[in-house]
């Protein structure tokens, strides 16, 4: 299964910019966006690449969505 992050990002430089979400940073290429995206933006990461520039509502609704499902998971074993 596969399986893309929204990320906040927190630099860019250049094609590479480096995104956080809970304390988690790393970096991506945004080489495969077709649209300008700045620090602060969210994004969904990849494989190592931002594939879609999100705004901010549906960035934190989907983490929120994946946390519920994280935490509904562990509850089953």
């Amino acid at each position: 299964m596969c399986l893309a992050v929204p990320m906040q990002i927190v630099s860019i430089e250049g094609d590479n910019m480096v995104a956080e979400i809970d304390g988690v940073r790393r970096e991506a290429s945004l080489m495969m966006l077709n649209e300008k995206v700045a620090v602060g933006d969210f994004v969904l990461i990849h494989a190592g690449f931002a594939i879609s520039r999100l705004d901010e509502e549906e960035a934190l609704e989907t983490l929120d969505l994946m946390r519920e499902c994280l935490t509904l998971g562990q509850d089953t074993r």
